[in-house]
């Protein structure tokens, strides 16, 4: 064999074998990685679960520019974390007025009547969970959680999160969940180490948000006022 092809083929053979052992090493964190899979007690799964970790970190959550919108008269999304610190804004993408509030112990704020005009961010600098409304729609119900935690995050559909790499041991993790209690502030406690699988079952005991009631024409009218 010709001292070119031998070089060709030995270097195939190399990169070959260096791309198997990048996806070997790449599965095994993936496997290896802590989740955390959050269901009902009745064993369905929980979507915007919102789950803290505190372990000791370099660099701690930077504060964020976010954006909760009102569409359909619903907020978007109903659940948001945020470090503390963070902004967040409010716009109106309806052609009907809101009044978005909150009568939070964590943040006490009044954006009174506006369309598109969106309103000032509104400044999250204390960790809690704020409960938003609207004074015109009662049935507008959002959350912002605002966390002091190295790393906070939220369920997806299925109930699941892959947390990132974590340093090895134990380290106290929270889970939150809108319908956990009627309070909103309360959380399940627990602990997690850098490979576990942890599966969090929570007793729902908030009654879910209300849905619309008014009539088209009783709704026109209030949007109206």
């Amino acid at each position: 064999m010709p001292i070119q092809r031998r070089l060709y083929v030995g270097f195939i053979s190399t990169f070959t074998a260096a791309l198997v052992g990048l996806a070997i090493t790449l599965f095994s964190t993936t496997a290896n990685a802590a989740q955390i899979t959050v269901n009902s007690d009745e064993g369905l799964p929980l979507e915007d679960a919102v789950v803290e970790v505190y372990y000791d970190s370099a660099s701690a959550n930077q504060p964020q520019e976010q954006n909760i919108y009102q569409r359909d008269a619903t907020f978007h999304p109903r659940v948001l974390t945020v470090p503390t610190g963070s902004y967040v804004a409010f716009p109106n993408q309806d052609t009907t007025r809101h009044h978005v509030y909150s009568f939070s112990p964590a943040k006490t704020f009044d954006l009174n009547l506006y369309l598109q005009e969106t309103p000032p961010p509104v400044h999250f600098d204390q960790a809690g969970v704020v409960v938003l409304g609207c004074n015109i729609h009662d049935h507008m119900q959002a959350f912002i959680v605002v966390s002091d935690a190295p790393y906070a995050a939220i369920t997806n559909a299925d109930g699941t999160l892959t947390l990132p790499v974590l340093p090895p041991g134990q380290h106290r993790v929270r889970v939150w969940h809108p319908r956990l209690d009627d309070s909103q502030q309360r959380w399940w406690d627990g602990t997690i180490t850098d490979t576990d699988q942890l599966d969090v079952h929570l007793e729902l005991n908030a009654l879910p948000p209300p849905e619309p009631t008014l009539s088209p024409l009783q709704q026109r009218f209030k949007d109206a006022s």
